[in-house]
């Protein structure tokens, strides 16, 4: 797929992106991303990003390959594109010859603060300008769009017809002034023939317009010697016809210099981090200096040798200083030899040949040499102290597991990371620690170093974090992102349970491999996998819920088991709202967790029943005959046949968010909105009526939206009634064996 097929963006001239400015209160947000034709990837189609979201799916389902084209999108270090690695195979040869004219990536971002200035440098709407698009290709230039805007290139010709036909009506009723006559013939016999010809299209193009210009110029006397009332009417008319003329041929505003800048000045930089960058406890000074100056590196190894420069960075030394002062006397004394050797050669070859057979063994080293030896030791050993109470302090800030104390040393040509813990004072190499330490350790030292400064709000891209963390400490880490989300978007990988938390399914996404080979990604975790018919990323998912239901029922909590995320979503929400408002005061925590269809949803209740003093509810669309009776039905629940969870929210709020999803029908959603259908089919056969097309996890977006309205508004903007309903339906959940089945009657 070439870029240029692809909708919105168009290919402008390579621009590379300015250095951001010096604040990022106005930096954009991320709000979804696509992928297409990198590596694996033909067409990710739309990614959906929240604060944190994980990417979820086997191994060699193509995780890594949705990370790294986002990373190249303005990566704070590194990041470059390999044609060899990054082009797909199949279609290498068509992309080697045109790299500019196919497009890895389009991100599309929140404005935020700059929309204003954004607006005011392309001339367009502010509301146009709060959401812009930013695509690379693969010869390195950046295209920008915005979504919400599209400059007209066409007009109804009526409308040029109109103007025509009152400018001729009103020179018509003009008084001529003496000897003006010819010219007020001629005029008007002009814009009749005019009107003749656009009468008979039904469109104009800015060409057009600009002819219609031309011909109303060529009318204007080129000297007037009168005030006339026919050459005022007539330069009228111009400047209106060049008005939309120029509107209709002026650039698209992403293609405005100006424009390019403010927005690319303004994109989020991104951290990547992998495994594959773990620090080893010794490292061979003299292999880490050779390799932070080549540029032929493997993957493995370009990663190693990031971290290491973070490292040595963050010691505040280069490895070559390190060598260089922990030189003993006999080495010192070697370089002074060869040093005095070569100086010697280039003033006289006989005299440095008749040197070299006597072999002093007392070159001149200068005045006291082991005291410099000595003083440059004892500041390397200061600088390494330094630096470990650093990282130990700040590391503690981050990873409260237990308390770490690290500790650098430097022996000859030999770098060394020792480790001591609260537990265990014994100090030991970082590499007989586990690696799960060595990973968080890592990963820690690259995000302290290129999150900092001007990059502090960078999007950190994690593949396979904690792959090698205990289950607890991968809880941890979830909790980890958590407080770093407050500053930085995340998007990670993993095929871990224990990092897909179970009661926010919404941050997940399943990645799988598609029918044709490709990789794919979706929001919608019931979605079938492609060929896979075990549905390996979902597997993961359900194992999360399981364990989460699991902990939950035998740990105190009330667990009610409902059919997927979007019934998740609106009862946690209106759980959260009634503890807000104060209507609902829960004896214990209530988890609401996706089971999926009926028979996983009853295979799972079967397993949980074990213990018969807490057993789940289970809340399903069309429960079967003879279900038991925690088996509630949604249409119960609220009282009307066919219902869905979306009818327990307020219909006009749901509808104003449709509205606003889905601007292209004529007629709105609001103004056909009633209270006795159910909201989903009213969607879906209004959609329907206009020819517009609902994407498959439309309600999956509109619970997202619906329930972050609900926490922006609080519990005080909801009516009583509605709050009264939603309390009927917590506690219907909630109510004991054998009171639930005339819960209908009482909502």
């Amino acid at each position: 797929m070439r870029h240029d097929s692809i909708p919105h963006t168009p290919a402008p001239e390579a621009v590379t992106p300015p250095e951001p400015g010096p604040t990022s209160s106005d930096q954009l947000t991320l709000l979804r991303y696509r992928v297409t034709n990198f590596r694996s990837v033909k067409d990710s189609d739309w990614l959906d990003l929240g604060r944190i979201t994980a990417l979820v799916g086997v191994n060699e389902s193509g995780k890594t390959n949705l990370l790294l084209p986002l990373w190249k999108l303005n990566p704070v270090a590194d990041g470059l594109l390999d044609p060899v690695s990054d082009y797909p195979k199949a279609m290498f040869a068509e992309i080697r010859n045109a790299p500019d004219a196919y497009r890895f990536i389009l991100a599309e971002f929140d404005t935020g603060q700059a929309a204003d200035v954004i607006a005011e440098r392309a001339n367009i709407p502010v509301d146009a300008a709060r959401r812009v698009a930013v695509g690379r290709l693969f010869d390195g230039s950046y295209t920008v769009d915005f979504p919400d805007y599209a400059r007209p290139r066409q007009t109804d010709a009526r409308r040029a017809a109109e103007r025509l036909r009152s400018a001729h009506a009103r020179i018509e009723a003009a008084e001529t002034q003496p000897g003006e006559d010819e010219l007020h013939a001629s005029v008007l016999d002009g814009i009749s023939a005019m009107l003749a010809e656009i009468e008979a299209e039904p469109v104009l193009t800015g060409n057009d317009m600009m002819r219609l210009r031309n011909r109303v110029s060529a009318m204007i006397p080129e000297e007037i010697r009168i005030v006339s009332a026919t050459v005022a009417e007539l330069r009228a008319l111009r400047r209106d016809l060049g008005a939309w003329m120029t509107d209709m041929l002026a650039p698209d505003p992403g293609q405005i210099d100006t424009v390019r800048d403010a927005v690319l000045s303004r994109l989020p930089r991104f951290v990547y981090y992998s495994s594959w960058g773990n620090l080893d406890s010794e490292i061979y000074l003299p292999h880490v200096v050779d390799n932070l100056g080549r540029g032929d590196l493997g993957p493995k190894e370009a990663s190693k040798a990031r971290t290491l420069r973070v490292l040595f960075g963050f010691v505040g030394l280069e490895p070559t200083e390190i060598l260089e002062l922990g030189r003993d006397f006999s080495e010192t004394r070697d370089e002074a030899r060869r040093r005095l050797a070569r100086a010697k050669a280039e003033r006289n070859p006989l005299e440095s040949l008749i040197d070299l057979i006597r072999s002093t063994n007392s070159p001149d080293l200068g005045p006291d040499p082991m005291a410099r030896i000595a003083e440059a030791k004892r500041t390397r050993s200061i600088l390494l102290q330094s630096a470990g109470n650093r990282l130990s302090e700040r590391f503690g800030e981050w990873w409260r597991v237990r308390d770490y104390r690290f500790r650098f040393e430097a022996d000859g040509n030999h770098f060394r990371i020792w480790v001591s813990d609260s537990e265990r004072a014994q100090e030991v190499e970082l590499e007989e620690r586990s690696t799960g330490l060595q990973w968080f350790l890592s990963f820690f030292l690259v995000f302290l170093h290129e999150s900092a400064g001007l990059h502090r709000r960078a999007v950190l891209l994690l593949d396979e974090p904690g792959l090698s963390l205990h289950p607890l400490a991968q809880r941890d880490l979830s909790t980890f992102f958590d407080e770093i989300a407050r500053n930085h978007q995340i998007v990670y990988t993993a095929h871990s349970p224990f990092l897909v938390d179970a009661d926010r399914l919404e941050r997940a996404r399943k990645v799988f491999v598609g029918e044709d080979g490709s990789t794919r990604v979706t929001s919608d975790l019931c979605a079938p996998e492609g060929r896979a018919r075990d549905g390996g990323a979902a597997y993961a998912v359900r194992s999360a819920v399981n364990m989460a239901v699991a902990e939950a029922s035998f740990g105190g909590a009330d667990t009610v088991l409902v059919p997927g995320v979007v019934e998740q979503i609106y009862l946690t929400a209106m759980k959260t709202m009634l503890i807000g408002a104060g209507d609902f005061k829960p004896a214990r925590d209530i988890l609401f967790a996706p089971a999926g269809d009926p028979g996983i949803a009853l295979r799972m209740a079967e397993v949980l029943t074990g213990r018969k003093d807490r057993r789940p509810t289970l809340v399903q669309d069309h429960p079967a005959a003879g279900a038991g009776d925690r088996v509630l039905s949604l249409a119960d629940l609220v009282g009307r046949p066919g219902a869905t969870v979306e009818d327990l929210m307020p219909p006009d709020m749901l509808a104003e968010i449709v509205d606003r999803l889905e601007r292209r029908p004529e007629t709105m959603l609001s103004d056909t909105l009633r209270p006795d259908i159910p909201f989903v089919s009213q969607v879906e056969a209004w959609a329907s009526a206009a020819g517009v097309p609902l994407r498959p996890d439309w309600r999956l977006d509109l619970a997202r939206r619906m329930r972050d309205r609900l926490l922006a508004r609080g519990p005080e903007a909801l009516p009583g009634e509605t709050r009264a309903t939603w309390l009927k339906v917590i506690e219907a959940c909630l109510a004991p064996s054998g009171a639930t089945r005339d819960v209908g009657e009482t909502v």
